[in-house]
């Protein structure tokens, strides 16, 4: 479904080949920012909207890096855009709220796959379909995990479009209204992986996530003052799962 590749796109206003093969794609402006300051050298490429493009440089590798701003819509936008470009690997680095007592603040979620709770990729196809991270994908970010030194768990998020109605801020019983998700084994919800994961499957391009996790959210709202440094050891996750796919020729 992806086209339009001859021009620049509408949304994140880059033409083909104007980022790398690797994408990162964290959802907020800052996080690009981070990311530009922990490459050997990067430059922005473009700016519009919620879509901030960096192209860098780290030990000889060329990884971009766009923003996706918040939720399945822009998420779905970027990423077909992206796709239009021709990147070939795009990976989320993001958060989500733990529903799981043994997934604690700071430890990554290395999402294998995500339950569509999200109603954007319906409009492309049917909730048959599934959300699937590629298993390239999934092997480079182990490996970037222990290389660092990252607590992680590998397993099933659920991505869903109203965030206030499962996160630490829901009011009401949050706990009782995961209980099924809980008892199934999902580690926590975000609002963006299971777009991604869709719409990038559908077009035959590699695509995963690696999620900062916060305490469970059934726990309520904490505030982590270690959250910046957190933030860091994600995207240099990133980094290093974009070295490991250049390393084994996937870009």
């Amino acid at each position: 479904m992806a086209s339009n590749k001859e021009h620049k796109q509408h949304h994140i206003e880059l033409g083909y080949g104007e980022s790398a093969p690797t994408v990162l794609m964290p959802q907020n402006i800052e996080a690009v920012k981070l990311f530009a300051g922990l490459m050997d050298e990067a430059k922005q490429i473009a700016h519009w909207r919620e879509y901030l493009s960096f192209l860098g440089t780290k030990d000889g590798v060329a990884i971009g890096c766009t923003s996706s701003g918040i939720g399945p819509s822009p998420t779905a936008i970027g990423i077909e855009e992206l796709i239009n470009i021709g990147s070939k690997n795009v990976i989320r680095i993001g958060t989500c709220g733990s529903i799981q007592e043994h997934v604690k603040a700071g430890d990554v979620v290395i999402v294998t796959g995500a339950v569509r709770g999200e109603r954007a990729t319906e409009e492309f196809i049917p909730v048959d379909y599934p959300a699937v991270a590629d298993y390239r994908i999934i092997r480079a970010a182990i490996d970037a995990c222990e290389k660092l030194g990252l607590k992680y768990h590998i397993g099933i998020v659920r991505t869903h479009d109203a965030y206030y109605l499962e996160s630490a801020y829901s009011d009401g019983d949050v706990k009782a209204r995961m209980q099924q998700w809980i008892d199934l084994g999902v580690l926590g919800v975000d609002t963006e992986t299971a777009t991604m994961l869709v719409r990038a499957s559908m077009e035959g391009v590699r695509a995963g996530a690696v999620l900062l996790s916060s305490d469970p959210i059934f726990e309520g709202p904490k505030t982590d003052k270690d959250s910046d440094e957190y933030q860091k050891k994600m995207m240099m996750l990133g980094i290093e799962m974009a070295k490991n796919l250049h390393e084994k020729g996937l870009d």
